[in-house]
């Protein structure tokens, strides 16, 4: 069975199937990993969610950030700002099938060697603390209470991990990580103010896969999330969101050895904007 690991798609639907094309997927011996953010900023949320979806086990998709304000969204409806294209999914007769599809989605997803979030890991979390942290966020996204957590869930604090977080302030902390990170300071406090690519960031600020004794450092884990990375291969990991909504590419990798890039051109829906305060 080959294993292909695909970057944020964002409703570029079309963009996904000749991307699939390229790669001669076949879901009956071939599974998709996909790094989050299957939703929102271009054309065909919905369409995306259920191609996703009708694949079963041939695909795997691990929570972003976009997916996640999709789910937000879906309990505060004053939350979609003009740059969202969710309606389609929100008012779609099957959205509630759709949403409790998503929300069982994994943060965090592993086999024997290779793994897979949508953002990054904060420096003191080794591949144990990863794994169960995500477990945390998990049950509670699948659980009956799952809304009243989505309505407290946007916000930048905390922004260093400790063991003694509790409730709201420990899940906001794990989520944030899982699906929004790119910068860390020097004591691995997490930044949310920039997305530039390296090299451009504000003084002090270093990328967190690129932190000194970083925990996870043993773990090789494909991500998304940053589009103004790019395509990037070091520090034992692979990032593969290049931009397809943005007009850049969409990117998969044939998780083999070595591992083996295909990416196809894409028109783009969007131009490229400041971050948002929800740094969408």
């Amino acid at each position: 069975m080959a294993i292909y690991a695909i970057g944020d798609i964002q409703g570029c639907y079309d963009d996904l199937l000749r991307l699939l094309d390229v790669i001669a997927f076949n879901k009956h011996n071939d599974q998709l990993w996909f790094a989050g953010d299957l939703v929102n900023r271009g054309p065909k949320s919905l369409e995306t969610l259920r191609f996703v979806k009708s694949l079963g086990d041939a695909a795997i998709c691990v929570l972003g950030n976009h997916d996640m304000h999709l789910l937000a969204s879906s309990c505060l409806p004053l939350l979609s700002s003009k740059k969202d294209t969710l309606s389609p999914v929100l008012d779609a007769p099957d959205r509630d099938e759709l949403l409790d599809w998503l929300r069982h989605r994994p943060l965090f997803h592993y086999n024997a060697h290779f793994c897979l979030l949508h953002a990054g890991i904060p420096p003191q979390w080794d591949f144990t603390t990863t794994k169960n942290m995500a477990h945390i966020a998990e049950k509670t996204l699948r659980g009956a209470n799952y809304a009243s957590f989505l309505k407290q869930m946007y916000g930048n604090k905390p922004d260093l991990w400790s063991s003694k977080l509790k409730n709201i302030s420990r899940l906001r902390f794990i989520v944030n990580c899982f699906t929004r990170m790119r910068y860390c300071d020097k004591d691995g406090r997490l930044d949310f103010s920039s997305s530039v690519n390296p090299g451009n960031q504000a003084h002090g600020l270093i990328p967190w896969f690129a932190m000194p004794q970083r925990k996870s450092q043993d773990m090789r884990i494909i991500f998304g999330h940053w589009s103004s990375l790019g395509y990037y291969e070091g520090h034992n990991c692979l990032a593969i969101d290049t931009g397809c909504v943005w007009g850049g590419q969409l990117t998969a990798v044939k998780l083999a050895e070595p591992v083996q890039r295909f990416s196809i051109d894409c028109v783009g829906i969007q131009k490229p904007v400041k971050t948002s305060a929800l740094n969408l």
